[in-house]
């Protein structure tokens, strides 16, 4: 379910029935084309702008409220010189309908949404980055279930949610274990369906993220995939992507830049304060025990920045052949055209001056 809220330099207020309203729309399924379905190439624009006039104002799409408090607990949400809404959603899709709507600006994600805009015509570019553990993705198997090697996938009932990096995660375990899509039942779910369907054998096995693992594994006779088995099946990548609209106005592509410099910063900031993140965030606001809280900082490591370079754009391309090679993309497209490159200097910028590290690169 949506939820709104506002925050002006990092102080809580009431969204805008406006964009209640909007984005309540966007949230049920818009099936409209996009207005401006030209591709997104790397040097598409010109230079940033870096003024941001006043009454400027963002709206920042989230996902269980995790973009908007690591602002606001990190004290970065106070510094940015501009009016931010936030609007929580379920599920890269439903972020993408939201864009549709003009109800959102920029968003949090996994790697997978950002590609379905590219299929969908979306002019939604990646403007910045994080990286963390590639093993924070778990397949959770049901209880009653067995299922401790890839290979017992076969015939096994698999929840499965199209734009989202767990339909990547999904399709590479299948690949991984020498079978097909048609060797599987792909049950397609909501990805807020996922935990549900899992812990109560409505499906064999579901890919999971945190916190949603730590509340799988309260139920008795569940268990997880092993890591050994599940290696390079996630990514680990998260993305802030934009609508070109918005990066293309000179006053909301100048505080998209601060908001950018902001993610880094405010990432790092729990990094370096992993007990304060843990205790405001997934205690306070995620409702998990403190000692559940640790095991998911934890799992998911030290926050790295990617630059926006080539390299990027190689490992998203490659997810999306890997989604391809399923037969589970309607049109091949470019990794290159669902990028604005110019948002690296924000990136290098926030990562210099924070201490925070780049993800190292590919050798």
């Amino acid at each position: 379910m949506f939820r709104p809220s506002t925050f002006r330099s990092g102080l809580r207020g009431r969204a805008t029935a406006a964009l209640l309203a909007v984005a309540t729309v966007a949230t049920l399924g818009l099936t409209g084309c996009a207005k401006d379905d030209k591709p997104v190439g790397p040097t598409a624009e010109g230079p940033l702008p870096t003024e941001v006039p006043a009454g400027t104002t963002l709206v920042v799409a989230d996902q269980s409220e995790r973009l908007q408090s690591v602002l606001r607990i990190s004290g970065e949400l106070d510094k940015l010189p501009f009016k931010v809404e936030f609007a929580n959603f379920v599920g890269g899709p439903a972020i993408l309908e939201a864009f549709r709507a003009g109800a959102a600006d920029v968003a949090q994600v996994g790697d997978v949404p950002p590609i379905h805009a590219l299929v969908a015509g979306q002019d939604v570019p990646i403007i910045a980055s994080y990286q963390t553990s590639t093993t924070a993705l778990k397949l959770a198997v049901a209880p009653g279930k067995s299922v401790t090697k890839l290979a017992d996938l076969k015939g096994k009932k698999i929840a499965y949610a199209e734009g989202t990096a767990q339909q990547a995660a999904v399709l590479r375990a299948i690949d991984k274990a020498g079978l097909t899509t048609s060797d599987v039942q792909l049950v397609r779910l909501q990805l807020a369906e996922f935990l549900d369907a899992v812990r109560t054998g409505q499906v064999d096995v579901a890919p999971l993220i945190e916190p949603n693992v730590t509340r799988f594994l309260r139920t008795p006779g569940t268990s997880l995939v092993p890591d050994s088995e599940t290696v390079g099946l996630y990514g680990g990548l998260a993305y802030l992507y934009a609508r070109r609209a918005v990066v293309r106005d000179p006053a909301k592509a100048a505080a998209t830049r601060a908001l950018v410099g902001a993610f880094v910063r405010a990432y790092q900031w729990a990094n370096t304060h992993p007990e304060d993140w843990a205790r405001r965030y997934y205690v306070d606001n995620q409702k998990v025990s403190a000692d559940d809280a640790k095991r998911i900082v934890d799992s998911l490591g030290t926050y790295v920045f990617p630059h926006l370079d080539q390299q990027l754009v190689d490992r998203q391309q490659a997810t999306i052949d890997a989604i391809a090679k399923a037969g589970e993309l309607p049109k091949k497209v470019q990794a290159s055209n669902g990028f604005d490159l110019r948002f690296d200097a924000a990136i290098t910028q926030a990562v210099t001056e924070s201490g925070a590290s780049f993800e190292p690169k590919a050798r």
